[in-house]
């Protein structure tokens, strides 16, 4: 899971407008078309050097954004006047000066951010109301005001305007460095949200972090229905990734580990149907046999409570906060489109049809007839989770984490070991250090994230979960992960040439990469294991994986729709709606390769609360993975790491283009799954 500032997206969202406006108020340009050209013939009879198509697009751009609490229109044009820039060497000149500014901000900006929410982030004691009042204060939240208000805005609107999708993709490949880095400084302004919307959704979203990284079941305390504990004492778990993992290590064992999964996939359930008992979430003070839901005390039995549709509640209230910011966005006007066709920078249209048609391919079928047959039964819902095709499901998990707490018993422990990590996935000793120097390690109070730094001299934070005991394998597995966030975004920040090109093209793509560096943890930890069919093994599971994590995303695709299609929805009714979607979404695509009908299971992960429609991400990045990986084979994994990532932030599909010479598509794991299934 990677948890950023993504300050780029950010920055686009807030300023003060009269909050009661209707939206065509809001949209409504107070400068027309006959001032706009007014304003571009001023500018042409004083700069005859000026690049007209350019200058046009400027003008329109700074005036789709000016208000007239910014000045009449007569005061627009002498703006437009007195500061576009015709000149390409100065308008290189001032590019590369705001763009030093902007590191300064935003770096700044972030460092403060980390501190706010150490105490919320990292395990630093309890969380006082006062720790959660720093910890969702947005420091940016008026940068907007003061940007539109002291006109940087319109300086860089004016002659740094902003391209849509299509113009990216279209004029693109022919663009310079510098053009692209441009183009993205022209992405920073394109629409006027108040503040106080902006605010109200970090607020949310905070809210739901903090819900969510509380979120523990103390497995030690659950209770078969004749009584017995089959889960150590001090195994404490947080839902869903704690869970799904423990569900993924018990293949391994082939005594115990059914039982352990029907009792975990229970306990989801009782999660997602929100029937669980309160008293029995992040608290270790009772008993609880979650296939008769009884709660027990001392031996007996006790009245509860069940939790009162809190889940839902947190993503109404996340939902309700977008839709408020909805108006101020003329083009993106839901959140859909703004995380879909303005983050992704892919409509949500095309992952959907990606998404749909993936899921129904024959080969699917196939492969869960081999995954059945490999564990010698029919299949389960929970087989979603399957494991068995990693090299490491052959290796007990308590080895593992006897291997894995004896190296990391800290935080300090991991960050030292980092550049001989690097080392072994073939970086020299100094890139190694390098890298590693910038990139410091926290005990999460979550599963763990990667915090990427927003300016040079400043340093990513990865925060992995680490109990008294030692790292476990879970915890290092995830860790690994977050430790190629980290990578990615040291890369794309240190080593790639305009600032305004820092990052990559989405989540997405960052997620490729931590997905490169998790399939290499037994490798990190010195574990060689002889298979001569890894290869086709690792085919296996990247396509099974790849249908698990596409039908989650798909119920919450659709659960999105349906909120905008009902605003009013109270947290019953949502959730009513996510499990009957999460059945449908189960029933269409995977009861077919399953055998099983009417699961509810795929509406379990926690990204749908805590990090609203960023689940696709994973697919994508699953689907960039596998492409990266496939052009890896005979290259030098670490130099072809350094040069893709040096790329910056294009567009995903010209950003793939540049990686591997073709565009994001699933046939070429399709193609290696028939292979491997043969």
């Amino acid at each position: 899971m990677k948890k950023l500032l993504i300050l780029f997206l950010v920055v686009i969202t807030s300023c003060s407008s009269p909050k009661k406006k209707e939206a065509q108020d809001i949209y409504a340009g107070f400068i027309d078309d006959a001032k706009i050209t007014n304003a571009v013939n001023n500018v042409k009879s004083a700069q005859s050097a000026a690049d007209p198509t350019l200058l046009e697009k400027g003008v329109r751009h700074a005036a789709s954004l000016w208000r007239a609490e910014d000045g009449t229109a007569e005061e627009f044009a002498e703006f437009v006047k007195s500061n576009y820039i015709s000149d390409p060497e100065k308008r290189k000149v001032v590019f590369n000066k705001i763009s030093s500014y902007l590191e300064s901000v935003y770096g700044y900006f972030n460092e403060i951010t980390l501190d706010l929410k150490q105490n919320l982030d990292e395990t630093r004691g309890d969380i006082d109301e006062i720790d959660r009042m720093f910890g969702n204060y947005s420091v940016d939240s008026h940068l907007q005001d003061d940007l539109h208000s002291n006109k940087i805005a319109f300086i860089i609107a004016l002659n740094f305007p902003y391209y849509t999708l299509a113009e990216k993709e279209k004029l693109g490949p022919g663009w310079s460095r510098l053009d692209w880095a441009m183009a993205r400084l022209g992405d920073m302004f394109v629409s006027r949200v108040p503040a106080d919307l902006k605010q109200a959704l970090d607020a949310s979203l905070g809210n739901s972090d903090m819900y969510i990284a509380d979120y523990n079941i103390h497995m030690g305390h659950l209770r078969t229905e004749d009584g017995r504990q089959i889960f150590p004492d001090n195994m404490v778990l947080l839902t869903h990734w704690n869970l799904r993992d423990e569900l993924k290590a018990d293949y391994a064992d082939k005594t115990n580990g059914p039982e352990k999964q029907d009792m975990i996939v229970n306990v989801m359930e009782h999660i997602i149907n929100q029937d669980i008992p309160q008293v029995v979430i992040n608290s270790p003070g009772y008993e609880w046999a979650p296939y008769s839901n009884k709660v027990f005390k001392a031996g007996n039995t006790v009245e509860f409570s069940v939790e009162p549709d809190t889940r839902y509640s947190h993503i109404l209230n996340t939902f309700r906060a977008n839709r408020a910011i909805d108006a101020y966005n003329p083009e993106m006007h839901t959140a859909i489109l703004r995380k879909f066709s303005w983050e992704m920078e892919v409509s949500q249209e095309e992952i959907e049809t990606l998404f749909d048609t993936y899921l129904r391919s024959p080969q699917l079928m196939k492969l869960g007839a081999l995954i059945s047959q490999r564990l010698n039964r029919e299949l389960k819902p929970y087989d979603i989770w399957y494991d068995g095709f990693k090299s490491r499901s052959s290796i007990p998990e308590e080895f593992l984490t006897a291997k894995t707490s004896e190296l990391y018993p800290d935080p300090s422990a991991f960050k030292a070991d980092m550049p001989a990590m690097l080392k072994k996935l073939g970086w020299s000793a100094e890139r190694a250090r390098y890298l590693s120097d910038k990139i410091v390690v926290d005990p999460a109070r979550g599963s763990g994230h990667a915090w990427g730094a927003a300016m040079k001299g400043s340093v990513a934070h990865l925060r992995t979960r680490i109990s008294d005991k030692g790292m476990d394998y879970k915890g290092y597995n995830i860790a690994v992960h977050e430790f190629g966030h980290n990578i990615e975004q040291t890369i794309s920040l240190y080593d790639v040439d305009y600032y305004t090109l820092n990052g990559v093209p989405n989540t997405a793509v960052t997620e490729a990469l931590a997905y490169v560096f998790q399939e290499r943890d037994l490798l990190l930890l010195g574990i060689k294991v002889e298979n001569p069919e890894k290869e086709k093994m690792e085919t296996l599971d990247a396509a099974w994986s790849l249908m698990e994590i596409m039908g989650v995303g798909m119920v919450e695709m659709k659960s999105w729709k349906w909120l905008y299609e009902n605003p009013d929805a109270t947290p019953s009714m949502l959730k009513e709606t996510m499990v009957r979607i999460a059945k449908e979404t189960w029933n269409e695509y995977f009861a077919p390769v399953i055998g099983v009908k009417d699961s509810p299971l795929l509406a379990i992960y926690s990204h749908m609360v805590n990090d609203p429609l960023y689940l696709p991400n994973y697919s994508y990045g699953h689907v960039i993975q596998f492409q990266i990986e496939e052009y890896l084979k005979n290259k030098n994994l670490t130099a072809e790491i350094d040069r893709i990532f040096k790329q910056g932030k294009l567009t995903p599909q010209q950003w793939m283009m540049g990686a591997v010479g073709s565009k994001i598509s699933t046939q070429p794991l399709l193609n290696a799954l028939d292979e491997a299934l043969k």
